[in-house]
């Protein structure tokens, strides 16, 4: 298994922001996790990936635990998370800002700057090498934070709102830039509200609230589950999901 999570939780004070989670995700899969504003989901990113320290629980990489690294220790171990408010190195060129991951693995700049170079052909950015970040479109800022997590080399890559703020065309050419970068050899891991999205992509799909896991499994069986349809979908993202995600 490529992720174990048991029994996770994050408290803030009083608040009990992630309760006693477990989840899995396998090699190779895409695996989403859907939810409402406040559920807990960004929090439950932040503590499997080392930003936040959990106050309960275990999480294994690859069948290692990495339950008290440090992020950067965690990525180097070759898991590595987006973040859902992209903050570029705005005087940086493209190429630079993904030099910045590559160094995670390397001191040497003609390895990293080759590198940096294969992501950005990988991601359909390497017409914008040498633009400022401050210069790029929120489509292509959204790439730009996915090509840099994707030059740490990661084996399981943890994706938080990467579509927010995409018009449908720019959505549908990110589900095929993610679908690439999975059959390339590298598991993912997403937040998402955007369902169409969900469905096209997902292998399996977990749903949160108040931090809790309400429910699991395939996008379209948990579209039929009625507590996630009156809660959090609706009937219209329900009818959509089951339908093979076309509206």
């Amino acid at each position: 298994m490529m992720l174990e999570v048991k029994g996770l939780t994050k408290r803030f004070g009083g608040l009990l922001a992630v309760s006693a989670v477990d989840l899995e995700v396998a090699k190779g899969e895409i695996v989403s996790l859907i939810g409402p504003n406040g559920a807990g989901k960004t929090t439950l990113f932040a503590s499997i990936s080392g930003f936040l320290k959990p106050d309960e629980g275990a999480v294994n990489l690859d069948g290692r635990s990495i339950i008290n690294l440090k992020s950067h220790k965690i990525c180097q171990q070759g898991m590595v998370r987006t973040f859902q408010i992209t903050q570029p190195f705005a005087t940086l060129n493209t190429l630079e800002n993904i030099m910045v991951g590559a160094y995670s693995n390397t001191s040497n700049k003609n390895i990293a700057q080759l590198n940096a170079e294969r992501v950005a052909d990988i991601l359909g950015m390497t017409s914008l090498l040498y633009q400022t970040a401050d210069g790029l479109t929120v489509a292509a800022r959204k790439r730009l934070e996915l090509a840099r997590a994707l030059a740490t080399n990661p084996k399981l890559l943890l994706l938080d709102e990467v579509m927010a703020g995409l018009n449908p065309t720019e959505i549908d050419e990110i589900v095929e830039v993610i679908k690439g970068i999975r059959d390339n050899g590298v598991t993912i891991f997403l937040i998402e509200h955007v369902m169409k999205a969900v469905v096209n992509l997902s292998d399996r799909t977990y749903v949160l609230n108040d931090g809790k896991l309400i429910a699991q499994g395939t996008p379209k069986s948990v579209a039929s589950d009625p507590v996630v349809i009156e809660a959090y979908l609706g009937h219209g993202a329900a009818k959509m999901m089951t339908n093979g995600g076309k509206s």
